[in-house]
């Protein structure tokens, strides 16, 4: 994507299912699980840029010993910050006390039995150690003591938030995650004290006879099934409690990804497949998917269970996790994004005029990769078809004639190389426009000069704003007849809420694009005639489905249509070529990702109510902010 947009948090457990005893005697080291939460969180590492953090928790520890860990850390080298500070702790202790296994398991930071690591990604705008998970929540009974991380976005905080209140809580402060830890860690309490009553009244247990009793008997799944049936929105839940209790909770509809791997010493479970597969050195076939509305919880004792938390929901899983978020070193992933290049391959020879020996293909950025793979093979096969048409047309053919004919080959070249070094310093100061279009080096005499028509391949195109800053400018320096910019992704329409940071109309050149042909025509009145109905769904409960009223600022267009104005807009004053732009359509989107079609910032269609209102309310916000505060 030449337009960057933050990427989705990852998340990462790792539960021993045996005595620190068993690793130390099979691997080594008691720090096998700490090495395993590492790994799996730098495979992840593209998930997360804003920060990351760890919770362990030490179920051997005794009483007036600390038995929950944390280290959080901001920015993109957080994971080596975060490892780092636990290994410089660990320098405290004698090297006979750090492999003395019964001194660590009671007074050695971090050697623990439940880890949990979290990327965070803000899809908010907070930013800050306060809002890096895990979150903790404290307690005197180790039951009671939660931390808790995800991967999601809520729709309806203002509705939790407000189910806690009525309680007589006071949340201390008010972003999604911490209101969820408060959430459940309250139905967590109640349920520590339901069993505290039944050890007390029918068992006659005291002192640490009911602490045990409460830990082998508590139930997490109880929990869940009083707090998320008030959550609206995609997400992956994980927590953990002070006595080892683990859990992994996916959203109804399946939006947000999550994978699991279980055997007899191990639980792991992550955002990715393909990192649990690296990571665990296991099969495809050995890693499995957290189905939607379903936990996977690891009690005390480290047995697993899979419970049913939520009635499982129409798949609306994410499809934009497929074609750019998550590693394409996942099997599927790979060979769904080469579907997706492939796709394209009937617009983009229209495009070119069906001239294969007059165009060179390409891709920007390397994320594209995968696509451009599938969009080659495609273009091979369709001219393997031409030549042995050609071949079989002809009546006595010699040899030259058929060499000729095979000798035609589908031209690719490697147009474009970029300049990480650039990145950080264009993001300040005036001159931004022009030291962009230098972020990428082009290869010279890649193409024919005054000849060659090119063809670049990017994976998604969102605002438009590097490709008319940066890479169109940059492409019309080695002066190509045509430039065709083919996106894997459809064009996107609107905002995303679960997850992504795709939330403001403004930003999406499509948005614009379909707003600047009412201009054209003279039609932009519906634009207020829908910021009025807007206005008027919002006051609606947000528990309700409203009709998404942007829809109608695209519908008097075509795609087509569409396509084209976001040509003319992305195409810079110096560009001297004609631009043309071709997007994946949605039939296209469905035939490469038939498993995870949620495509709601395509389509519209939202998987939830909240989904509704929050894209009414972006709207409202894009009318506000460029029609009220500034009407020219």
């Amino acid at each position: 994507m030449t337009d960057i947009i933050k990427h989705e948090c990852g998340i990462a457990i790792v539960r021993l299912r045996k005595p620190l005893q068993y690793y130390q005697e099979q691997y080594g080291t008691w720090m096998y699980g700490l090495n395993k939460l590492y790994l799996l969180m730098e495979k992840q590492h593209n998930r997360g840029q804003d920060g990351a953090g760890l919770a362990v928790v030490k179920m051997s520890a005794p009483p007036g010993e600390e038995y929950l860990f944390r280290e959080r850390a901001e920015g993109s080298g957080a994971i080596s910050e975060i490892f780092s500070r636990i290994h410089h702790q660990f320098a405290d202790y004698s090297s006979e006390e750090l492999y003395n296994l019964q001194f660590a398991e009671q007074s050695i930071p971090f050697a623990g039995e439940c880890y949990m690591g979290h990327l965070r990604y803000s899809t908010t705008g907070k930013s800050g150690l306060t809002y890096i998970h895990p979150m903790v929540r404290r307690s005197n009974w180790r039951a009671k003591s939660l931390a808790l991380c995800g991967n999601f976005n809520l729709t309806n905080v203002d509705a939790i938030f407000k189910a806690i209140t009525d309680k007589g809580q006071h949340p201390r402060i008010t972003s999604d995650t911490h209101i969820m830890l408060e959430q459940i860690g309250h139905a967590l309490d109640r349920e520590v004290e339901r069993l505290y009553r039944i050890g007390k009244n029918e068992h006659s247990l005291e002192g640490m006879d009911i602490t045990h009793f409460i830990e082998e008997r508590i139930s997490i799944g109880n929990v869940l099934k009083r707090c998320a049936p008030l959550w609206d929105g995609g997400y992956v839940m994980c927590g953990e409690t002070g006595n080892g209790e683990v859990f992994a909770f996916r959203d109804a509809h399946g939006i947000r990804p999550a994978f699991y791997y279980i055997d007899d010493e191990i639980v792991v479970v992550a955002s990715e497949r393909a990192v649990i597969q690296t990571v665990m050195s296991v099969s495809f076939e050995e890693v499995k998917e957290l189905q939607p509305g379903e936990a996977l919880i690891v009690n005390q004792a480290g047995d697993c269970n899979f419970e049913r938390i939520l009635e499982e929901g129409k798949n609306e899983a994410c499809s934009f996790e497929r074609i750019y978020f998550s590693r394409a070193s996942d099997k599927e992933i790979y060979h769904e994004r080469k579907a997706l290049g492939r796709q394209l391959v009937p617009d983009i020879l229209e495009a070119v005029d069906h001239d294969l020996d007059h165009t060179v293909f390409s891709f920007i950025p390397n994320t594209a990769e995968v696509a451009y793979y599938g969009m080659m093979e495609g273009l091979r096969d369709h001219l393997n078809g031409v030549k042995a048409k050609e071949i079989s047309q002809l009546q006595n053919p010699t040899e030259e004639q058929i060499k000729s004919i095979l000798s035609k080959a589908v031209r690719s070249e490697k147009v474009a190389i970029k300049d990480i070094k650039l990145r950080t310093f264009i993001a300040e100061g005036n001159s931004r426009n022009d030291l962009a279009a230098h972020v990428y080096d082009v290869t010279y005499g890649s193409i024919v000069k005054n000849v060659d028509r090119l063809v670049i391949i990017d994976d998604s195109i969102v605002r438009g704003t590097t490709l008319k800053q940066s890479i169109l400018r940059m492409l019309t320096r080695l002066g190509p007849t045509k430039i065709v910019i083919a996106s894997s992704a459809p064009q996107i329409r609107y905002p995303d809420c679960y997850g992504i940071d795709m939330r403001h109309m403004e930003e999406f050149i499509a948005f614009r694009a379909a707003v600047a042909l009412h201009h054209r025509l003279g039609t932009a009145s519906v634009i207020m005639d829908q910021y009025r109905k807007a206005l008027a769904y919002v006051q609606r409960p947000k528990t309700q489905i409203v009709p998404n009223v942007v829809k109608a600022i695209y519908k008097p267009f075509t795609a087509e249509e569409i396509t084209r104005q976001i040509a003319e807009m992305v195409r810079p004053e110096e560009c001297s070529c004609p631009v043309s732009i071709v997007f994946q359509s949605i039939e296209g989107l469905r035939a490469a990702i038939p498993e995870h079609p949620g495509a709601w910032y395509f389509t519209g269609d939202y998987p939830t109510p909240g989904g509704y209102h929050l894209v009414n309310e972006s709207f409202i916000r894009y009318v506000e902010d460029i029609y009220m505060k500034h009407p020219n």
